[in-house]
């Protein structure tokens, strides 16, 4: 296959470089039990001050700990236009509630945890947990290909400063003006600084804070518009406050705003989306797709 085949094959798109038909994975321990929690806040009791501060101290928990944020909207009858913003914080911790308890109540005391909040469930359990369903089910659900009947659009974004208090007022106001969205805020850190930006094609590595997921969806192919607009007006309103030069996007939530690799797609043209997926990794991905696929035959879009 050769050295640089494989690095690209391992985060540059794979479908860019060929059809795989196996893969051999080096599997990796996991504890016996891990624990789970959830914790909801809205703009009435904390939650925007518990976000800033999630910022910077979520990507400098230990690296046994993981906790995301998810941003959405929900009623309420004290705030103007009836709408608030809900902050949802869900922490996994590779261990026994006990260990965990005291973590939490150093790192995020508002979050009032007690024993009581925690989950304990082994590894598995928790993939049924994050992908929405029972512990208690058969993991057969888990092969379920089953297509939504929803469309939707995602767009990316990286954050290496923490957002500023203003930009965050501005945030939640145009969260507030559409239901059917959600954001997903991963922190960085730890084991992602730990790895060097050109191990593998994916280079969002020391310097990232948390990455950002934006999704808004619709039944209606008459809602299209509507909704994309809007998703484009809150992804241009964070320009100012997040990754520059590039102004990164992970390549898993495919953003057709940053352009299309079509059959005569230019290396200039592919610059301005490649540098925002694979940052310096690009120039060599090009180099790999020049060798192996000088036609661009392998192509998914």
């Amino acid at each position: 296959m050769g050295e640089d085949l494989f690095w690209a094959i391992r985060g540059g798109g794979g479908s860019s470089f060929g059809v795989i038909t196996a893969w051999k994975i080096k599997l990796v321990q996991v504890p016996s039990t891990v624990t789970i929690f959830e914790v909801s806040r809205n703009l009435d009791d904390g939650g925007s001050e518990i976000f800033t501060k999630w910022q910077t101290v979520a990507p400098k928990l230990p690296a046994e700990l993981f906790l995301h944020a998810v941003l959405g909207v929900s009623n309420s009858a004290s705030r103007l236009g009836n709408k608030t913003v809900v902050f949802s914080f869900t922490g996994m911790y590779l261990g026994t509630a006990e260990n965990l308890l005291p973590l939490m109540q150093e790192s995020f005391a508002e979050f009032g945890l007690q024993r009581s909040n925690f989950t304990e469930m082994s590894w598995i359990q928790s993939v049924l947990y994050f992908a929405g369903f029972s512990v208690d089910q058969s993991l057969e659900v888990l092969l379920n290909r089953n297509i939504t009947s929803s469309s939707f659009k995602t767009k990316s974004d990286y954050v290496t400063e923490p957002i500023s208090s203003t930009g965050l007022e501005g945030l939640w106001k145009m969260l507030v003006l559409e239901e059917s969205q959600f954001m997903i805020l991963t922190p960085y850190g730890r084991i992602m600084s730990e790895i060097p930006e050109s191990a593998t094609p994916f280079p969002h590595r020391k310097g990232m804070l948390y990455g950002i997921q934006y999704s808004v969806s619709w039944d209606s192919n008459e809602d299209a518009t509507k909704y994309i607009k809007w998703i484009r007006t809150l992804y241009d309103y964070l320009a100012l406050y997040l990754s520059k030069l590039p102004r990164r996007a992970y390549l898993n939530y495919r953003d057709l705003d940053l352009g299309v690799n079509g059959p005569n797609t230019s290396y200039v043209e592919a610059q301005f989306w490649g540098l925002k997926y694979f940052n310096q990794n690009f120039k060599r991905l090009v180099e790999v797709k020049a060798r192996i696929d000088p036609e661009n035959f392998f192509r998914n879009e």
